[in-house]
């Protein structure tokens, strides 16, 4: 089946059986390494992208259901301020390790952020709920994205 949708702004077809999640979609046809196989049942956050604006797991999503829609990763938003002032943050405070659940975590702060939903140190920890760091905790993670949302 023919899927069409935009990914990073730009409309790609694929060719996609009805069963085919987006995960393997993007890392296997569409050649997306920023998003990760982590635990394959929505609970890690590792392969989050944006779809529509919001954060979804893609391993939950099969490629069908982006007909038409947007899906941005974070190769996606490398040009946008707000975006390099999160990425920025967390280099600067220590917030990366191995990277492996960086992007998840990224975007869904980007999305929160956007969404305005951070007003507080306690929305920045519940919009970063569903995304897993088994290296540096959370702690980091929290404090990069406060100094971006909370100014």
């Amino acid at each position: 089946m023919l899927v069409k949708f935009r990914l990073n702004g730009k409309e790609v077809e694929v060719d996609a059986s009805p069963n085919e999640i987006l995960l393997d979609t993007l890392r296997l046809k569409l050649g997306v390494r920023s998003v990760k196989r982590g635990c394959e049942r929505g609970e890690c956050g590792t392969c989050t992208v944006l779809l529509n604006g919001d954060p979804v797991t893609s391993c939950l999503i099969l490629t069908p259901q982006v007909d038409g829609a947007e899906v941005i990763t974070v190769e996606g938003l490398e040009n946008d301020p707000k975006f390099k002032e999160l990425v920025e943050n967390f280099v600067n405070e220590g917030a990366i390790q191995c990277g492996f659940c960086t992007p998840g975590f990224l975007l869904t702060a980007y999305a929160a952020m956007v969404k305005q939903k951070i007003k507080t140190l306690e929305d920045v920890r519940k919009s970063l709920e569903g995304n897993l760091c088994r290296c540096t905790g959370y702690v980091k993670i929290i404090e990069a994205v406060a100094k971006t949302a909370l100014k």
